[in-house]
């Protein structure tokens, strides 16, 4: 085969997404992150890099704005790809190793409160798409999941009578996840109109009008139009009833492992980020609360 950058890239991606079976969505972000790779080399071959210049393509990747978040990820996908250079394609070292990123302040991720989860699946009308959306969301709320896992559901992977979910997450690891009675409720209603939207062979749990599996583009654009509608002047994204799942679930329960087992998050680090989100919302009660936790007013 041949040593050019972009044959080893195609290979590399091929690897990723016939091999380790990695979702379509991560493997797009693998190849930017290789052609700012390449890009930052320039007229340096892949195998004669080393680890000053894979710092100097940092540093520029990082005056150009990029977060601390967003060089960890690109430096891990580098690696990645080293690594399957060196077992793949006789090169000899990684010149990723040892290479520190820039630290971002940490950002607690946006998560609804109890009331304005609740007034956004509100729903009152049984139109055929409200039906899907009504299911879409609860489901979504109900067990956490990703916006790719979402998407990937087939009706076979809901079991209505156990109440769980079986989702494949990254990695292409397995998990099953509750289903709270919300959502089942909106499911039995949305599979008997699913019978008659889906197009003869289209498997995907939820389907656009037309019958085809639905895009998750669509479903972010018909989230962000309900929340709209719903009269909330918030950013609802799809990750956000991810994130509202594990900080209402945490503040309930306070079973951080539990959490992480049903967000299928392969590092407990991963979902400790909700317990900062679970003392903030401590605070703010403490803060509204506590006679002397209160600022003297102005004399």
């Amino acid at each position: 085969m041949s040593s050019k950058p972009e044959f080893l890239a195609a290979a590399f991606l091929q690897h990723l997404t016939y091999e380790r079976r990695l979702s379509a969505l991560t493997c797009r972000s693998y190849a930017v992150d290789l052609r700012d790779l390449f890009q930052s080399l320039q007229e340096t071959e892949l195998e004669h890099a080393h680890l000053a210049h894979i710092r100097q393509s940092i540093a520029k990747l990082h005056a150009k704005g990029l977060s601390g978040r967003s060089l960890a990820r690109k430096l891990s996908a580098w690696r990645s790809f080293y690594h399957y250079l060196i077992y793949r394609h006789d090169f000899q070292t990684n010149p990723c190793i040892g290479v520190r990123v820039p630290k971002s302040p940490k950002k607690l991720p946006d998560v609804l409160s109890p009331d304005e989860t609740a007034q956004l699946l509100a729903f009152s009308t049984q139109d055929s798409l409200i039906v899907r959306d009504r299911a879409m969301f609860e489901l979504f709320y109900s067990s956490g999941l990703r916006l790719a896992e979402l998407t990937y559901l087939e009706p076979k992977d809901v079991d209505l009578t156990a109440a769980t979910v079986k989702v494949l997450g990254k990695g292409n690891k397995e998990r099953i996840v509750p289903v709270g009675r919300y959502a089942i409720e909106a499911l039995t209603i949305w599979l008997e109109r699913r019978l008659q939207m889906a197009k003869p062979g289209v498997n995907a749990l939820f389907v656009s009008r037309r019958g085809d599996a639905i895009s998750s583009r669509t479903i972010s654009y018909r989230l962000k139009d309900r929340a709209r509608l719903q009269g909330l002047n918030r950013n609802v994204h799809p990750h956000i009833l991810r994130h509202s799942f594990a900080s209402h679930v945490l503040q309930s329960s306070g079973d951080l492992r539990a959490v992480q087992e049903m967000l299928g998050h392969a590092q407990i680090t991963s979902t400790q980020v909700y317990t900062h989100l679970d003392f903030q919302h401590l605070a703010k009660i403490y803060d509204n609360a506590h006679p002397r936790a209160k600022k003297k007013d102005k004399e």
